[in-house]
């Protein structure tokens, strides 16, 4: 056999191996996380549950996921360790504001250089700017007007026929429009 018809088989073997050992590097960084929790220390389930340490056995591990609420888990089930802050930050639902990022206002007028005396008044005391819309309703003047509607619908199909008939002629005669 020559190189070119194991080549295939060469790479293949290669993938493998390569795809086996980066699997096996995260399961040994999972596995080396959850060897490092210490009771008291945050962590989050696999399935998204924040909870506390309690205690470490040998398989399993002792959660509090309220006060006074314990929970035994496998430590397989353990998905990260959560440094303090962010455990305390996701627990108080409090989201710091870093002074480093410039505060968006909500609205225009600081962008523009406009002060608050000159901003436009908003809300009930706004001008209101006419559409050209009638205020009146629609459905009763249409319901008075219905008999002419009708008439005018009519009319219309009455003149698009008789448009309709010449063109008819022009086709059985061979006319310009017939092809």
């Amino acid at each position: 056999m020559s190189i070119v018809t194991l080549l295939p088989f060469i790479v293949l073997i290669g993938a493998m191996f390569l795809m086996t050992r980066s699997a096996k590097k995260k399961q040994q960084a999972a596995a080396q996380m959850r060897n490092e929790m210490q009771p008291g220390t945050g962590v989050r389930t696999i399935g998204g549950m924040y909870a506390t340490v309690k205690e470490i056995h040998e398989d399993t591990v002792l959660l509090e996921v309220a006060p006074s609420v314990h929970a035994i888990y496998a430590k397989n089930a353990i998905g990260a360790v959560l440094p303090d802050e962010e455990y305390n930050r996701i627990l108080d639902g409090a989201d710091p504001v870093s002074h480093d990022e410039p505060v968006v206002p909500d609205d225009a007028s600081s962008l523009t250089g406009a002060t608050a005396a000159d901003a436009p008044e908003t809300g009930d005391k706004a001008d209101k700017i006419d559409l050209g819309k009638d205020e009146t309703p629609a459905e009763p003047a249409a319901a008075a007007d219905e008999p002419a509607a009708e008439e005018a619908a009519k009319a219309d199909s009455d003149t698009a026929k008789s448009d309709a008939e010449p063109a008819k002629d022009d086709k059985k005669a061979g006319g310009a429009d017939a092809k």
